[in-house]
């Protein structure tokens, strides 16, 4: 089922929105692709409906030795285009309720979602008032920047911002708002952001505008999905057949390497993909990737083409909760190329990733696979990723019996 539209969280699968740039109705706005967990990758069997066939492969498969869960890095919360000035929003992330709103400053803040008065959630029915999110339940408000209580309305002193104890705030998570996404930064100890997202000039510049966005909730560990990456016996294999025609292949040459200091958390895959049409390749269908990888959630995929010119896909994988992610990708691209061009990039794009989430939905994580010497690089982007797990990051403690669509 293709569904038409955005949500405007990882964490709410039935809500929409807008989509930045007009509506789907016209030729030239965005392509927005989303995918429910049920949509992708589980074979209903004897008439039964998608939602039960993965209900049923979350209960029953074997989830292997798994690593921690969350690895410290930066994660995408939010879309830019989605927060208005005096709004707020409740999204799940990591396993965690956060109320993400846009101050009158115009800076995007969030917090914890839970107020620690009676518990109350500030992103359900909690209004923004300044820089500050107001509880719904009592009216105590809490500052974007550090959020500390600054008012009690109904307490002694009526406004006592000099007056509240420093203990008495919600957790603020380190944030920052680039390249169109509203970014977390997330440390098991609560250490401050070791590095910083990448700003892409040409997008901030206008040089590239977006023409679209897909979204895909996984079944999976969140470190499968960046595993491919060093995967490259998979490409030929299982991404090696048309999207369309049986006469039209692909085929996929590719390298990664871990980057060095003092940019250690990134790395770069070098793939070249070229199409065999009729048995013979055809060189004008060549196009030349360098996806670098900027810690555990995020990919940027540059890509350049002979005839239509160059763009990038942002990857974004998010964890919701331990064996739930939320990957988006974005398209940016030349404003003088034709719309549809980047449409029909994105919606290749997205065909291809879709044969991946029919594995990662139905695989158990092997913490020491059998491999031959072709797949050396997979144990070098294991070695690389295990950086960003810490002696005190979360492993999973159960499996949940049950999910309700």
């Amino acid at each position: 089922m293709l569904r038409l539209g955005l949500r405007s969280s990882a964490s709410s699968p039935g809500s929409s929105f807008t989509p930045c740039g007009g509506s789907t109705g016209c030729s030239s706005a965005p392509l927005v692709l989303l995918r429910a967990l049920e949509d992708v990758g589980y074979v209903p069997e004897d008439g039964r409906s998608k939602a039960r066939a993965a209900n049923e492969v979350r209960r029953r498969r074997k989830i292997g030795d798994l690593p921690p869960v969350y690895p410290n890095g930066w994660y995408r919360v939010l879309d830019t285009c989605v927060l208005k000035r005096g709004q707020v929003r409740n999204v799940t992330v990591l396993g965690e309720q956060v109320a993400v709103f846009r101050g009158q400053d115009g800076k995007a803040y969030v917090l914890d979602a839970y107020c620690p008065h009676l518990g109350a959630n500030l992103a359900v029915g909690g209004r923004v008032v300044g820089n500050c999110i107001e509880c719904p339940f009592h009216g105590w408000q809490f500052a974007g920047n550090d959020g500390k209580c600054v008012k009690i309305p109904y307490a002694e002193k009526g406004f006592i911002c000099p007056s509240v104890p420093d203990f008495v705030k919600v957790r603020r998570w380190p944030s920052c708002e680039v390249n169109g996404h509203i970014m977390v930064w997330f440390h098991c100890d609560g250490e401050d952001p070791q590095w910083t997202v990448p700003e892409k000039r040409a997008i901030t510049q206008g040089e590239w505008v977006y023409r679209g966005r897909s979204e895909h909730f996984i079944n999976a560990h969140i470190q499968e999905i960046p595993e491919n990456a060093g995967d490259f016996s998979h490409l030929n294999h299982l991404h090696t057949p048309g999207i369309i025609f049986k006469f039209l292949q692909h085929e996929w040459k590719a390298s990664w390497e871990p980057q060095s200091e003092p940019n250690t958390h990134c790395a770069k895959m070098f793939l070249n993909h070229s199409l065999i049409l009729f048995g013979h390749r055809c060189s004008l269908g060549d196009i030349h990737v360098v996806a670098s990888q900027v810690g555990p959630g995020l990919v940027f995929l540059d890509f350049e083409q002979i005839l239509i010119g160059r763009g990038t896909i942002i990857q974004c994988v998010t964890p919701v909760e331990p064996l739930l992610q939320c990957v988006t990708h974005t398209i940016f691209y030349q404003w003088n190329v034709l719309p549809l061009i980047p449409k029909i990039i994105l919606a290749g794009e997205s065909v291809q990733f879709e044969r991946d989430v029919m594995i990662w939905n139905n695989k158990k994580y092997v913490s020491k696979p059998l491999i031959v010497k072709e797949d050396s690089t997979i144990q070098r982007h294991r070695r690389w990723f295990s950086q960003f797990y810490s002696e005190n990051s979360p492993r999973l403690q159960y499996q949940r019996d049950t999910f309700d669509f």
